[in-house]
């Protein structure tokens, strides 16, 4: 009897294998040979069926669709096998285990604006750096504010989807937890005071501070500000991003005693808002430029 028609006869036994927990399924070859491997017997498949073989019935049925997510500017491809018509945050959390989903990513699962981003966000921790030594200045802290933000080049393409891994501070994964997508699938992704630190920080991760502002009032009724300022004061940044979270509860209409808290923590600098802005405003109570108009 031809392979081909004892694979077909095999074909709901897998299909019902990958229809039980765990779908959607999105797999390296590596993965997809285990799984193989471990279940042909029970799915009935001849003993000298290789998994080439294998992958190529499962594909020419269209059961398992073969991916791939394109680095153009680096020249790689990771190839993904998927089941069950993954998302691209199933698809952009494969690419790295340790990694979580965060800024505008985090956003959207937090249900902090209405807008279905195009790009995922997958923030990958570095390896622990000594800490730096120098102390900030006035003229140091404009120098670094008047260009450009820089952003991570490593992008990913699939389809009308774009994935950006982010060599993320490492921080041992604080305020890192996992919320459920619209199927009840968990993703690891920011707690919701960490979500608005980050966006605070890379606001182009967000779509841009405008939508930052979104953010935060999305979050009014949700947000602990006391949690938000121990959170912050754990990532240890040498900037003084509270005068920006200040500016931003004020702004997205907080308690004031909320916005007190945070600017009794004082401002010893001039601040900025964003990084390269041409035409801005100042705001005297937070010591702080923003872009005209917010």
């Amino acid at each position: 009897m031809p392979v081909k028609t004892l694979f077909e006869k095999a074909i709901e036994s897998i299909r019902s294998f990958f229809k039980g927990p765990g779908t959607p399924w999105v797999m390296r070859k590596k993965d997809l040979m285990k799984v193989f491997t471990e279940h042909r017997s029970e799915w009935s498949l001849r003993q000298d069926m290789t998994f080439a073989l294998f992958l190529k019935n499962v594909l020419q049925v269209g059961l398992i669709e073969r991916v791939e997510l394109i680095s153009a500017r680096y020249g790689k491809t990771e190839v993904r096998f998927t089941y069950g018509e993954p998302t691209s945050l199933d698809l952009a959390l494969s690419l790295r285990s340790s990694g979580y989903l965060s800024h505008g990513s985090a956003v959207f699962l937090h249900g902090l604006n209405d807008q279905v981003p195009r790009t995922v966000f997958l923030n990958v921790e570095q390896s622990v750096k000594p800490a730096g030594k120098g102390k900030l200045t006035q003229e140091a802290l404009n120098r670094a504010f008047s260009n450009q933000q820089r952003e991570s080049q490593l992008l990913y393409e699939y389809r009308d989807t774009s994935v950006m891994v982010l060599s993320g501070k490492n921080t041992k994964r604080l305020e890192v937890g996992t919320l459920k997508d619209s199927r009840g699938v968990e993703m690891p992704v920011t707690k919701l005071e960490r979500t608005l630190i980050d966006i605070t920080v890379r606001p182009s991760y967000a779509g841009g501070v405008f939508q930052v502002l979104e953010a935060f009032k999305g979050a009014k009724d949700r947000a602990q500000v006391p949690v938000l300022l121990a959170t912050l004061k754990q990532l240890d940044y040498i900037y003084p991003y509270h005068q920006a979270l200040g500016f931003y509860l004020e702004r997205a209409g907080y308690p004031s005693s909320a916005v007190e808290r945070v600017h009794a923590l004082g401002r010893d600098f001039d601040f900025y808002l964003l990084h390269g802005m041409k035409v801005k405003e100042y705001d005297a109570k937070w010591r702080l430029f923003y872009p005209k108009g917010l």
